[in-house]
């Protein structure tokens, strides 16, 4: 690859290839200043949220970028997702071991693009550096509620039933498969399937569509370092405990194979990250119109628990029944930097 092919530049990266995001943001001003201005609508407050992804650690090196770009979006709006928050701009540090190819910059781009345009925000700011060390991207994501709405994760009350988005345990799936494309034969999985499972790995989904059901919850909080240590933190926030029934916890087709082929994938299914899930606590009364509203929004949701008062004086609790209906132990419950 001769060094003309490579990006000549910082103020050639940002003007080529990211300017283009911010166009129709008037507050970004073309990417040409400092500093940008985000005027919030008034009566709103403004959810604020960052979440940086590394190569090797989020995702592998060699994904496509545009899959690496979507992503780093997405895992932050799936955070503003679960806070009912509507997202409306971004802020992106990109941190290069070296200059980046311009083909590769140019589907880096274009996935950020689609990723925006679905998510329904600009890019209006950031940076761009070159240090040792894999390839980061930060992103910081500015979402919006009515003032004083944001649904927290430490309001969770007893009483309330446990619902969750979606399915879980498909993006580890995916990952496993991305890691080692022949465990689709061991787990008998077609390979329209294990393209799906990967997929799930690659381009997270940020489940906005719930935002209106989400006004019957009491709290909720997105799944991103697995079911048990996420619900963890929802029950030691709200001082409650809460009870899981493995048979309940909604799953893919694949998802459903691996944990038939392999019951120890189960530990896929609740204690690994990437789900990327709503989790969310909704009291009794208000179940019927919190499942009627997501059904309305074309988002699937299925209660897999209930929560209750916390009687063992621990900071949190949460217990899970297996399919045997006996009391279930892991050996991990997610995802944990340190």
């Amino acid at each position: 690859m001769t060094h003309d092919s490579h990006v000549q530049g910082e103020e050639s990266l940002i003007q080529e290839f990211l300017a283009p995001l911010a166009a129709g943001y008037q507050g970004a001003f073309g990417l040409t200043d400092d500093c940008a201005a985000y005027s919030p609508t008034p009566g709103h407050d403004v959810v604020v949220k960052t979440d940086p992804v590394a190569a090797g650690v989020h995702f592998f090196a060699d994904d496509a970028p545009e899959d690496i770009a979507w992503k780093a979006l997405a895992v932050n709006v799936s955070d503003l997702a679960a806070k009912a928050a509507v997202p409306r701009a971004y802020l992106m540090a990109l941190s290069f071991p070296e200059a980046p190819p311009r083909d590769w910059m140019r589907a880096f781009a274009a996935g950020l693009q689609a990723a925006q345009s679905k998510f329904g925000m600009h890019l209006i700011g950031g940076d761009t550096d070159r240090r040792p060390g894999p390839l980061t991207i930060s992103m910081t994501v500015f979402g919006e509620v009515p003032a004083g709405r944001m649904l927290r994760r430490g309001t969770a009350q007893p009483g309330d039933q446990i619902y969750v988005t979606g399915t879980l345990g498909s993006a580890a799936i995916g990952l496993a498969l991305r890691r080692r494309p022949d465990m689709a034969r061991d787990w008998k999985l077609s390979p329209g399937e294990a393209a799906a499972a990967v997929q799930r790995y690659l381009r997270p989904e940020p489940r906005l569509a719930l935002r209106t059901a989400l006004g019957h919850a009491s709290a909720a909080m997105d799944v991103s370092d697995g079911l048990l240590k996420d619900l963890g933190r929802m029950a030691k926030a709200s001082s409650v405990a809460a009870k899981l029934s493995m048979a309940m916890l909604p799953l893919d087709s694949f998802t459903r194979k691996a944990v038939n082929a392999d019951p120890g994938q189960w530990s896929a299914v609740v204690a690994a990250g990437d789900d990327y899930e709503v989790l969310a606590s909704v009291p009794q009364s208000r179940v019927r119109d919190f499942v009627a509203a997501a059904q309305a929004s074309g988002t699937a949701v299925s209660r897999i628990g209930s929560i209750g008062a916390n009687t063992s004086g621990a900071g949190s609790s949460v217990e899970i029944t297996g399919l045997d209906g006996k009391p279930a132990a892991f050996d991990r419950t997610g995802w944990d930097h340190f």
